[in-house]
């Protein structure tokens, strides 16, 4: 089990019902005292759903018994950090329970005095998945609340695709609806939440990539000193995919390039031991001056047998009409804790602001299994 799965263990229990109690003296919290011990080997997510509960179960019914808990708590120093988690969550739940507008629109007021010590992203969720356009006309106007915290959620908690929190579908057919929060935060002052914003707009990208280049490029009409990273950011997975569009936004030029088939050094490369060393030439047929992103994509063995591409950053070069540049890269096939690695048939090309080399081919082999000497 990970450290993240350890996050919310027994002494933070404690710490919360300390918390509680201190201001609720008349609780007993006997299911949160409980469920300290079926917190062990669980994953931070299951530890999250056992202590919503616990508490739900402990507190008096109703919203506004719940909420004058929650709100007494924020005075106690005590109160902070991961054990904030599952009570945004106890606040989302008993907002909806209620049914009415009113719990709902104070369960998101309280979600926004909560994220300002730990983020309430992932209880909005529940929110928005209920009543989608209410939640939205609140969240909108937290982008111009005085802290950064409450402004970033106003972004970060309506992504499409936020990691790790439930997927809320009516975001996804609607891409637009999040629109105004962007244009009022992609300036903010907190890189925090200048952040968010180019994660979400990326996230949009995978929806509506026009949308997204045209929201950029009015961005772009009207820059502070921070807006081209934000652009360009919120960008990339566009730019991988060669946009012409987004390319054209991050400044990059040139209808008429070449790229050779890469020349790989190994035909062979040992898992988790070796590294794939190889270069590709990149030629402007053009008559004009070309700005060149230059990347690389290694079609990787899946556990299943099929092959998987990842795109990864080379460089960026600016080519005069009739210029070649030759790029090397070694992307070491070494054990990382991000990516599992397989035995087999790989490939890797090179791209050039989206223009494709033909596949170099090699292998991945396990040293353990094969003499690599025996498959020359």
């Amino acid at each position: 089990m990970g450290a993240m799965d350890e996050l919310i263990g027994p002494e933070v229990v404690d710490r919360l019902r300390s918390a509680v109690r201190s201001v609720e003296p008349a609780l007993e919290l006997s299911e949160l005292s409980d469920v300290r011990a079926s917190l062990e080997g669980r994953r931070l997510r299951d530890r999250v759903d056992l202590v919503r509960d616990a508490m739900l179960a402990d507190l008096p019914g109703g919203f506004p018994a719940a909420r004058q808990v929650v709100e007494g708590v924020l005075s106690v120093p005590d109160f902070e950090g991961w054990m904030i988690w599952p009570v945004t969550e106890v606040v989302a739940a008993r907002a909806l329970e209620d049914g009415s507008t009113a719990a709902f629109d104070g369960g998101l007021d309280v979600l926004a005095l909560l994220t300002t010590r730990l983020s309430s992203e992932f209880a909005i969720r529940d929110m928005l998945l209920a009543r989608p356009e209410r939640a939205l006309g609140i969240i909108r106007g937290w982008t111009g609340h005085e802290n950064e915290h409450v402004r970033r959620l106003a972004s970060e908690g309506t992504r499409a695709f936020l990691p790790w929190a439930k997927r809320v579908p009516w975001l996804v057919a609607h891409p637009d609806a999040t629109q105004g929060i962007l244009d009022a935060l992609h300036r903010d002052p907190a890189v925090y939440v200048r952040r968010s914003v180019a994660n979400h707009l990326n996230d949009l990208s995978r929806i509506d990539p026009a949308l997204v280049t045209t929201t950029a490029r009015g961005w772009a009409a009207d820059p502070s000193a921070d807006t081209p990273w934000v652009i360009r950011h919120g960008l990339r997975t566009l730019i991988k995919k060669a946009d012409p569009d987004a390319l054209a936004l991050v400044g990059f030029s040139g209808d008429r390039l070449r790229v050779d088939r890469p020349q790989v050094q190994e035909t062979f490369v040992r898992l988790h031991e070796d590294a794939l060393t190889f270069t590709a030439r990149v030629t402007n047929d053009d008559d004009e001056d070309a700005t060149v992103a230059i990347d690389y994509s290694i079609g990787f063995q899946r556990f299943n047998g099929t092959v998987s591409p990842k795109t990864f950053k080379l460089a960026s070069r600016r080519l005069r009409p009739g210029e070649s540049v030759t790029v090397s890269k070694t992307h070491s096939f070494r054990r990382i804790t991000t990516r599992t690695y397989y035995p087999g048939p790989h490939v890797v090309t090179v791209q050039a602001n989206g223009v494709r080399s033909e596949a170099a081919h090699f292998t991945v082999i396990d040293p353990s299994a094969v003499d690599p000497s025996a498959e020359r």
